[in-house]
């Protein structure tokens, strides 16, 4: 679902008025994504801001759990509403981006920790990872996967805001594009998802309008 279709479904929706700011800021991110086709890394950053704008919560609340956590709790609320939007988007694109990005050791935190000598080994984890993630495929789950996936999303988002590459780097186009290419669909679904089911908490927002 485009940008546009997401702000007609949400002006033509009643919503609690802390889920409309919250999505309305979501889709303003998405849109910002769509004019940064020649720009990976400002792509990538708007569409991690556009889903960062879904979950982030009160800071006084919820956001005392580790940010894993709150992606876990957030993630189970999506899967609780829409398992098979959420399955089909993985189902389909598992053979590309999603297993290319989850085979990028490139975007595997623990890869890095074995590059800082933080480690001895990242190669028995990493292989775990990847074969955990087509068992969640195989066996439809979804949470587990899209747990696995987010992990290496956030290790990704981490390097480029953390200013741990270079702008318009030649050395990380690839797991940029791959990530850009998964983001641009998954928001989306998990806009509408929210939309949909506006009945639940999703939680106040961390940075309210104060006028």
């Amino acid at each position: 679902m485009k940008p546009t279709q997401l702000t007609r479904k949400l002006k033509n929706s009643t919503l609690p008025e802390t889920l409309t700011i919250r999505l309305h800021r979501a889709i303003s991110w998405l849109k910002s994504a769509e004019k940064q086709e020649d720009n990976l890394d400002l792509k990538f950053i708007s569409l991690w801001i556009a889903f960062n704008a879904c979950y982030a919560v009160d800071l006084n609340g919820i956001s005392s759990k580790p940010e894993k956590a709150k992606l876990r709790d957030f993630t189970s609320s999506l899967v609780q509403y829409d398992r098979t939007r959420l399955y089909n988007l993985f189902w389909e694109k598992y053979s590309g981006p999603v297993r290319v990005l989850i085979e990028n050791k490139f975007v595997f935190e623990k890869f890095w920790e074995y590059n800082r000598g933080e480690a001895e080994n990242y190669l028995p984890a990493f292989n775990k990872s990847i074969a955990t993630a087509l068992n969640c495929l195989s066996k439809e789950n979804i949470e587990g996967l899209l747990e696995i996936v987010l992990e290496r999303l956030y290790t990704l988002r981490n390097s480029i805001v953390h200013g741990g590459s270079t702008f318009n780097s030649k050395l990380n186009r690839a797991q940029l594009k791959d990530a850009c290419n998964i983001m641009q669909l998954l928001v989306p679904i998990i806009i509408d998802i929210m939309l949909e089911n506006s009945q639940h908490d999703w939680g106040e927002i961390a940075y309210p309008v104060v006028k």
